[in-house]
């Protein structure tokens, strides 16, 4: 019979998916973790390393200095298509590249999980934000609907209960890319005891959470596009990262309005200018409440 040996302290540095094999007593080795109960195991068990304890170095004085930018689909996942063709993948990535380089201009260290056209798979995205050590995790993407009228910007943190029947609707979409992979449900959405430690870790960064989601939000009102609030739903992509998260939907492609805006120029300088002031007003709030003073440096005009 083989064994799995699971290394706790892979896991409290964020080794998503990663798991320490050894031979059985017949010196055969064990077989990979990724699918069936092992890979429920696999999923339940990173859930659970924020509960585990604090790693070795933690500390409670570390700056806010990290950002991940997840850039939604990419490759051979378009994602949602637009009134005129354009594709959610292409709008995201975009929008996640001319992030990057602001806050980088403010002297923070920004990992993505995506800078190329390239499918990432869930569980890559979730090991990338949490090997990088991230303050806080960053979702973009583009929404859509059947009804060309839907239009306007919303941003999502983690819960296990959607908010209303439109955040589950949006939920479930997301999380199809990621289903889609392997054929099959994503563990999450069906094991109620990896749902119930996925609750457990996003109770540990809710306000945070929910306090980034509605500086995001309050940002984005400023813009044309229309603001349809801050919402809660379960995405998986959120589910398996070790800090503060918020899954941005920057408008409806589907919406001939929205997506001259996320398309266009001025527009989408407009979103970048509201997602990096929400980063920053998060980073120094973050170090506040940590006793330190700024760390970004003010952006290149």
């Amino acid at each position: 019979m083989t064994e799995t040996i699971w290394n706790r302290k892979l896991l409290r540095r964020g080794a998503i998916g990663r798991c320490v094999t050894l031979p059985n007593e017949s010196g055969e080795p064990v077989s990979g973790v990724g699918t069936g109960a092992f890979r429920s195991l696999q999923l339940a068990l990173a859930l659970a390393a924020p509960l585990l304890g604090p790693t070795a170095t933690a500390s409670a004085a570390e700056r806010f200095d990290t950002v991940v930018i997840d850039a939604g689909h990419g490759g051979s996942d378009v994602g949602a298509k637009g009134f005129s063709g354009v594709l959610e993948k292409d709008v995201a990535l975009a929008v996640a590249r001319n992030l990057a380089a602001r806050l980088r201009a403010h002297g923070l260290r920004v990992v993505m999980t995506r800078d190329a056209d390239v499918r990432v798979p869930l569980e890559q995205r979730t090991a990338i934000a949490n090997d990088a050590r991230g303050d806080l995790f960053v979702s973009i993407h583009a929404n859509a609907s059947p009804d060309s009228e839907i239009h306007g910007s919303e941003t999502y943190f983690l819960a296990l209960e959607a908010s209303d029947s439109g955040a589950a609707g949006v939920a479930q979409r997301e999380n199809s890319a990621f289903a889609a992979e392997a054929d099959q449900k994503i563990d999450a959405l069906s094991d109620p005891f990896i749902a119930l430690l996925g609750d457990m870790i996003s109770t540990e960064h809710l306000d945070e959470s929910s306090a980034f989601a509605q500086s995001v939000q309050q940002e984005l009102a400023r813009m044309p596009v229309k603001s349809r609030g801050v919402k809660q739903a379960l995405f998986v992509v959120l589910s398996g990262v070790q800090m503060p998260a918020a899954l941005v939907e920057i408008g409806f492609v589907t919406h001939r309005g929205d997506e001259g805006v996320m398309n266009g120029t001025e527009g989408r300088k407009a979103i970048v200018d509201a997602l990096e002031k929400a980063v920053i007003a998060f980073g120094e709030r973050y170090d506040a409440r940590r006793g330190l003073g700024k760390t970004a440096a003010p952006a290149a005009p």
